[in-house]
């Protein structure tokens, strides 16, 4: 098995504007097998789905395909793969058809390590429903996310825990199963959102016990669209706000307006970018190709994670956050005398790309203090990233004026 970064950086276009692209955590760049499937679509002529001519059914065959793809990418079925502008969209959609079946005092438990995505809409469904929310807590040292606490908040009353398979902050990977596990024995519902995680760590919904999964296309290379899998008997028992003409079968029910397409057309391919890490290809299904290029990721990744966290961990001015026993290659920092925005735009200047801010992980920010204060600084891994990524990114770091302070 080999893992060719130069063969795979010279595939993406977008790196041939020389700089190091760390804010894949917020975004990745695109392969030009995904620019070409979405162009090739729109070259070749789709319409939209049920008509009887040419157009239509490559638009239907495109739908179905990408929906293959995201089931293979997460071990879940094509019939459960609902797909949208993006898993914030998704999330909410799903706070409101589970939401209705919420009564007042019934219990939901969240997690102060998640993105707001997989927090607010399910405060603010239980906020209309009159149901309790309770709060799995981080370690604010750690921010590891304690399995054990999950026994004192569980009760039969719990209607749902929704839960990250891994922070888009510090990269903690929480024991998901086992929290999962916990939330079934009191018959409750499990909603994990795993848009951070995907890139990193290839899921399987089965074993992680998620009776919903979400994942975004544009952490992993592909378009800007959104991915939730369930089983689709569990689908069939929720409602669905929905136009009276279009379709009350599932996955679709829940699909709402025309889809995009030539994007999904972007989904497969970025799936089929994936399973293609590793050369050479094995004459084997798309799902065990995805394994194996998915542990070479995660190889590779690790090699460079331990270059940068160790060299940002070495220098005197800067506080990392977190140390989280499992984690993604993703560091969050902060460098003294200067704020999270101008390291960020020094970075840029010179060639670096990272993010800044809270990252959307509003209760995380929260209990590390920094919510209030601009956050912090956040530089993470890609496939695509190379040892020259990272050594630029130190460099610029340590070549930051000194706090005299």
């Amino acid at each position: 098995m080999t893992f060719d970064i130069a063969a795979i950086r010279s595939s993406f276009p977008a790196l041939a504007d020389g700089y190091a692209y760390l804010d894949g955590a917020a975004g990745t760049q695109t392969p030009i097998s995904v620019i070409d499937a979405i162009s090739s679509a729109y070259r070749l002529g789709i319409g939209n789905v049920g008509g009887p001519f040419p157009a239509s059914a490559r638009s239907m065959a495109i739908v179905a395909d990408a929906r293959q793809a995201v089931a293979d990418l997460v071990g879940g079925q094509a019939a459960g793969v609902v797909l949208g502008p993006n898993s914030t969209t998704l999330v909410y959609r799903f706070a409101h058809a589970l939401g209705e079946g919420w009564r007042e005092g019934d219990e939901i438990v969240l997690s102060r390590l998640d993105h707001d995505a997989n927090v607010r809409p399910w405060a603010q469904a239980a906020a209309r429903a009159g149901a309790v929310v309770r709060w799995a807590e981080v370690d604010a040292d750690t921010g590891e996310l304690p399995v054990e606490q999950y026994d004192d908040l569980l009760t039969d009353r719990t209607r749902l825990v929704a839960v990250t398979a891994a922070s888009n902050i510090l990269g903690t990977r929480p024991d998901v199963a086992a929290i999962t596990a916990k939330a079934h024995a009191v018959g409750a519902l499990t909603f994990v959102d795993g848009v951070h995680s995907t890139p990193h760590d290839l899921p399987d919904v089965r074993e992680l016990g998620a009776d919903f999964f979400v994942t975004s296309a544009y952490k992993w290379a592909g378009p800007h669209i959104g991915a939730l899998v369930a089983d689709p008997a569990l689908l069939e028992s929720l409602p669905a706000e929905k136009l009276t003409p279009s379709p009350d079968r599932v996955p679709e029910r829940f699909e709402t307006g025309t889809s995009p397409f030539a994007d999904l057309a972007g989904v497969t391919a970025a799936v089929e970018h994936v399973a293609g890490l590793a050369l050479p290809l094995p004459s084997s299904s798309r799902r065990e190709r995805l394994r194996i290029s998915m542990e070479a990721v995660g190889a590779h990744e690790r090699e460079l994670f331990e270059v940068l966290i160790g060299g940002l961990g070495g220098l005197p001015d800067v506080t990392l956050y977190g140390k989280p026993a499992r984690r993604t290659a993703i560091a969050y920092f902060r460098v003294a005398g200067h704020t999270p925005a101008e390291v960020a735009e020094h970075l840029a200047m010179n060639g670096v790309n990272v993010w800044h801010g809270h990252s959307y992980a509003w209760e995380l920010t929260g209990v590390l203090g920094l919510r209030d204060t601009g956050g912090a600084v956040r530089a993470g891994l890609a496939h695509y990233n190379d040892r020259s990524d990272v050594d630029r990114f130190l460099d610029v770091v340590a070549g930051l004026p000194k706090s005299t302070g």
